[in-house]
């Protein structure tokens, strides 16, 4: 098991992900770095290797499925995953690995938001896009992260382990995020300096496609987490959709003793039926979440099982030798 391994998921990377090396190498000394080379038309995996990185290789494009492999063949008592872009500083190496070894976060976020990302990032929609998402996620999922789609982050081994990635893409973000408020996992921000791409270098990111996957990512997870929310709030609407148009056909009648609109009278009487259909889903599937939530408990406990084997594994080897 390694003490830190830093994580470099990379795409067309060559002009800077030397100097990435360099840097982390320079700041963590100890660590190992892993550059995983998805697909890279140049010579990305070639120019890591000759920089002292293990390199190995994902043929299913897009972030979240490196994520997937990396957190699958990768053991550490601490992770750091950047992007191979340059753009943040390895200064902030040291302090989110301690964060994680010394047990005060199982998720610590690089904060670019907090400092100079909106003056060095040149792309407005970006900037948008990246305060938005920010809200939503804080809003609804009652989370104080300062920075929901940053690629600078440190994990624990209990996070690495026990997080199951579905997303395939720049969503992974979102997803680590959410995952973490919601499974109640200890959270860090540390403010980092960010820094454009350099000159010639191109972002992989599209802002209308891409914001369009976080954006569903973000509503797909809250109907996820938070069922009763989701389906209560559906009821609800449908319900007073319902009055809205019965209150009306209800009125006549008692003046009238007619029901002329009665085609009205049967949408209102399926949209109250569907409101309480909703209601009771959202019941029955918040229940299945707390089951699900002590699942997790029990997850929690086969990785600080697997954790503890690894590090009595590696002392006994010591002493050995």
């Amino acid at each position: 098991m390694d003490e830190i391994a830093v994580l470099i998921p990379c795409y067309n990377e060559e002009q800077t992900i030397e100097k990435v090396i360099r840097d982390w190498k320079k700041e963590l000394p100890e660590a190992v770095i892993y550059v995983y080379d998805n697909n890279s038309t140049d010579e990305t995996g070639i120019r890591a290797k000759k920089a002292g990185a293990v390199v190995r290789a994902e043929y299913c494009q897009g972030k979240g499925n490196v994520v997937r492999r990396m957190f699958r063949e990768i053991d550490a008592k601490c992770y750091i995953m950047v992007d191979g872009d340059d753009t943040y500083p390895a200064e902030a190496g040291r302090a989110m690995a301690d964060a994680v070894l010394k047990g005060q976060a199982d998720m610590v976020v690089g904060d670019r938001l907090s400092s100079t990302y909106f003056q060095e990032n040149k792309r407005p929609f970006h900037n948008f896009g990246n305060t938005l998402v920010r809200s939503c996620i804080n809003h609804l999922f009652k989370s104080g992260i300062r920075d929901i789609m940053t690629g600078c982050r440190a994990f624990s081994f209990y996070f690495v382990k026990t997080f199951p990635v579905l997303s395939r893409g720049f969503e992974i973000e979102t997803e680590m995020s959410i995952h973490a408020v919601e499974k109640n996992m200890a959270m860090k921000n540390i403010i980092l300096d960010y820094r454009d791409r350099p000159e010639g270098s191109r972002s992989k990111l599209n802002t209308f496609s891409d914001g369009f996957r976080v954006l569903k990512t973000i509503f797909r997870l809250y109907r996820d987490y938070k069922p009763m929310h989701f389906f209560g709030l559906l009821g609800l609407v449908l319900l007073i959709l319902s009055a809205v148009f019965f209150i009306p056909v209800f009125r006549e009648y008692l003046e009238t003793g007619l029901v002329p609109d009665f085609p009205t009278l049967i949408v209102c009487g399926f949209c109250a039926i569907a409101a309480f259909l909703s209601l009771f889903s959202g019941l029955i599937l918040q229940s299945q979440i707390q089951k699900d939530r002590q699942a997790f408990e029990f997850r929690l406990q086969l990785a600080d099982w697997e954790y503890k084997r690894q590090t009595k594994k590696e002392d006994a080897d010591e002493n050995r030798l």
